[in-house]
């Protein structure tokens, strides 16, 4: 069975969503920023160091080549990252348009500046081709290469443009700072498999890397999937009243997917690996920013990578597309870590986001703010908590200190100060505020049906609603008109009025993923929910990586329990090319397993594992195999049948800003 470690990583689903949609024929166009929302957005013009132009010098930094345009395509043709459709409109001179909060046009244009970098000596990175940034660390007699991206077709252009310019050379080891899928889902577009299994090339990898890279895609991929349609905004367009920036990066990639299995494990901190004549020294920092990650230093070149564990601004402590919540004290006492070990011996710092940092004095200024900015959300949320504020009262209390708030690399684009708080909040006290009103009150729908009932109807409700959004409160207007939407979902008035409100919200957003949540719900209450377009949450790299147990879970989940209820089933498996034997049990409306066959069982399958997960990707069913001969059936064919009848099918395009 699995550990509990490994249940834990099941919680987390997609680390990113693998997108390809297509949207309605001519979409409603967005509205004008209003008058609230250009004063709005001004003041951030006053509130923040816009003459502080040192991330615009060091994002330029070492730059080698820039093609002057940058569109990558898969082999069929079609655009899989394309920064050509920013530069349209995204100008490193250009002013922040009034529908966007300038601090997000900031970040915006220092997220442009793509193309071939130098860091230091020996160490270069392609940046702005992926999310991610690919780095190249020159040996003796080829590269080594850190966090291939997410997409094959963007990490094979990365290597072009490398060898285009610093001359081609081999690779000879990959290394993987942490299991995220944006930072290993290239490895095949710059190595094959074979020359890892004949040892040209060396695959490096933190503790139990590939069980969370899988974990992570699989079992709730469905839901989380659905809600990045909103975090990444990857329906709206690309313009200054639609998408903008990811914060983290521009936006995400939407090649093929793969993985390669590491070969090599790093188990503890201070372990030193020596490849091709260079030397590193990791630093494990398990359930950071990732379930298991680690940082890397190079003695010879005094440089440091500090993986995804500091960027530049505020991370997810909680990430809106759902997913476990991850320890804002464990990630700050990491980076201290990090100083503790290596801040006196580094002259550079760089990471698989945004741009590096030189010059030791800088450096601890950077990593010193960092770690303070989550201990002191993590310090102040718990204060707060145990002076008995519940999570949206401390979202909406807590502050940060001027001298941590100033500084770029702490502002909110992509985590944010009120959602990361109700995150700590959560890691320690769940979902329940201890107000007895909270503990079993109505659903959404019953809920909004008795709120436009007190609130004298739908006709006054809109009536005062339009009132206030004229004034421009319009955090009150959307917790107003959600129960309108809900009480009377074909009401267009109120559909056409709340995404009036989540368009200005999203305009004064300085978060790239709030930003996109709120224009992507007034998308869909203006032109419904998509009923189209593509979705892949996992590779088949990813899903043939799957162990029978992964595998198992993910069936367990499907299971319709109510259906289930009443019914015993008992099913026997054997894997010819594994060499194992289980037996799944359907009982108490449940699917348990275990690594032994029943004798009693209802039926049996023998088959190849590897049959088995064809099935799973749609390449043929059981009856076709079994047809085919590549599945032996014994007993009961009805047993199977049944339980197949037993698992559900999870539907993408579910309701999220109405019932």
């Amino acid at each position: 069975m699995l550990s509990t470690r490994s249940s834990r990583a099941f919680a987390m689903a997609a680390a990113l969503p693998w997108l390809a949609l297509s949207a309605h024929a001519e979409p409603e166009a967005p509205k004008p920023a209003t008058e609230v929302t250009r004063q709005a957005n001004a003041a951030v013009l006053k509130a923040l160091p816009f003459n502080d132009r040192q991330d615009f010098e060091d994002a330029q930094r070492g730059l080698i080549a820039q093609p002057k345009e940058l569109s990558i395509r898969d082999a069929s043709g079609k655009v899989v990252w394309d920064m050509a459709t920013y530069q349209r409109y995204i100008g490193i001179d250009k002013a922040a348009p009034d529908t966007v909060n300038p601090s997000l046009w900031r970040i915006a244009q220092l997220n442009m500046q793509y193309g071939l970098f130098k860091v230091t000596d020996k160490i270069y990175q392609v940046r702005g081709y992926d999310l991610s940034n690919i780095t190249f660390i020159e040996g003796e007699t080829g590269w080594i290469v850190f966090d291939p991206l997410l997409s094959v077709e963007t990490a094979k252009a990365a290597l072009e443009l490398v060898n285009e310019h610093l001359g081609k050379k081999p690779i000879v080891a990959v290394v993987y700072s942490h299991s995220h899928a944006d930072h290993f889902g290239g490895t095949r577009g710059i190595i094959n498999e074979q020359d890892v299994k004949d040892g040209k090339v060396r695959l490096i990898a933190p503790p139990d890397f590939s069980e969370h890279a899988v974990s992570e895609n699989i079992v709730a991929g469905n839901a989380m999937s659905r809600r990045a349609v909103y975090m990444y905004g990857a329906m709206l367009p690309r313009g200054p009243q639609g998408g903008v920036s990811a914060g983290l990066g521009q936006t995400i990639s939407t090649g093929q997917i793969s993985m390669i299995h590491p070969t090599e494990e790093v188990t503890r901190t201070g372990q030193e690996l020596t490849v091709d004549g260079v030397k590193m020294v990791f630093q494990l920092t398990p359930g950071s920013e990732a379930p298991t990650e680690m940082n890397t230093y190079f003695p010879q070149f005094k440089a440091l990578w500090m993986a995804e564990n500091v960027t530049r601004q505020m991370h997810n402590i909680y990430t809106l597309r759902g997913a476990e919540v991850r320890d804002a004290l464990q990630w700050s006492h990491f980076i201290e870590q990090s100083l503790a070990l290596y801040g006196d011996k580094v002259d550079v710092e760089f990471q698989s986001h945004h741009w590096p940092t030189w010059g030791q004095a800088r450096i601890a200024r950077f990593l010193g703010k960092q770690r303070d900015l989550y201990k002191y959300v993590h310090d102040q949320t718990v204060r707060l908590m145990n002076e008995g504020y519940n999570g949206e009262e401390i979202a909406d209390a807590i502050t940060l200190p001027p001298e941590l708030d100033q500084e770029w690399f702490n502002r909110g684009y992509y985590g944010t100060l009120k959602h990361n708080a109700r995150a700590v909040y959560q890691r320690y006290m769940g979902w329940y505020d201890a107000n007895p009103s909270n503990l079993d009150n109505l659903p959404p729908v019953p809920a909004a049906k008795k709120y436009v009932e007190y609130m004298g109807g739908s006709a006054e409700l809109l009536r005062k609603a339009r009132a206030d959004f004229d004034k421009g409160e319009y955090r009150w207007v959307a917790e107003a008109l959600k129960h309108a939407v809900f009480a009377e979902p074909d009401n267009p008035q109120a559909k056409n009025l709340l995404a009036d409100t989540y368009e200005q919200l999203g305009y004064q957003a300085e978060s790239g993923p709030w930003r996109s949540v709120y224009l992507q719900g007034a998308y869909e209450l203006r032109n419904g929910v998509p009923q189209s377009g593509g979705l892949k949450t996992a590779s088949a790299d990813m899903i043939r990586a799957m162990s029978p147990e992964m595998l198992f879970d993910y069936l367990a989940v499907r299971l319709n329990g109510p259906a289930a209820a009443g019914k015993k089933i008992s099913l026997n498996l054997d894997f010819t090319d594994l060499g194992k034997q289980y037996n799944l049990r359907v009982e108490n409306g449940v699917l348990n397993y275990r690594d032994t066959p029943a004798a009693d069982a209802d039926a049996g399958l023998t088959l190849k594992m590897s049959t088995l997960l064809d099935i799973q990707m749609g390449q043929g069913s059981l009856a076709e195999k079994i047809k085919d001969g590549e599945v032996k059936l014994e007993g009961q064919a009805q047993a199977f049948s049944t339980f197949m009848g037993l698992l559900d099918t999870f539907k993408f395009w579910f309701n999220i800003v109405t019932p």
